[in-house]
């Protein structure tokens, strides 16, 4: 198969966009669905890897470009995962993401305080000829207090494992380098890093 020089990344989160395309070879052309004026999928798959597919096979065909595509959240143990696949409309419901994590915040102490919790990222990659490939990563963690400006979506909520920082009170690259993204894309380059 031909070297992979542009490719779509599937997504309309800024935040997203960015590390996906730090994560990338800088060889690589990086286009984004707003400059094609594409908008976005439902996402009504059950998992965050049926979401991602859903985004990768929807902006590939829309593009014709090769696409990667993420689906990610946040999941609470105590919550029985949630918010998980509707981190992004869990934000939506309640207005904006500050808000969101109030009422998570709020949820896990009314429940019993257990702050367990895990970040998800499914990443797929789909080429126009419909073949494709999808990794999950995962980073476990606790629940805290907001902490924190850097970073987006409900990273000033998350501490890693092995950690006394939010991730939204790490730089940005100590982030990029350890975060679920980064543990997908990890996972996901072992299989076509001969693509580059």
């Amino acid at each position: 198969m031909d070297k992979i020089k542009k490719i779509l990344i599937g997504t309309h989160n800024n935040g997203k966009f960015k590390e996906i395309s730090d994560l990338l070879p800088n060889s690589l052309e990086k286009v984004s669905p707003k400059k094609l004026n594409i908008d976005s999928p439902i996402e009504n798959g059950k998992t965050f890897k049926e979401n991602s597919e859903i985004k990768a096979e929807y902006f590939c065909k829309k593009s014709k470009l090769i696409t990667l595509s993420d689906d990610s959240g946040l999941e609470v143990d105590c919550l029985n995962k949630q918010p998980g696949i509707f981190s992004a409309r869990w934000a939506e419901k309640f207005g904006n993401f500050d808000n969101a994590m109030t009422e998570i915040l709020k949820k896990v102490n009314e429940i019993n305080g257990e702050t367990k919790a895990q970040f998800v990222c499914s990443l797929t990659i789909q080429w126009p000829n419909g073949n494709k490939i999808s990794e999950v990563g995962i980073i476990k963690g606790n629940i805290s207090s907001k902490k924190g400006s850097n970073g987006f979506g409900y990273d000033p909520i998350f501490i890693p494992i092995g950690y006394s920082k939010t991730f939204a009170e790490m730089n940005y690259n100590e982030k990029l380098l350890i975060d679920h993204r980064y543990i997908a894309y990890k996972k996901l380059e072992k299989r076509i890093k001969n693509y580059f």
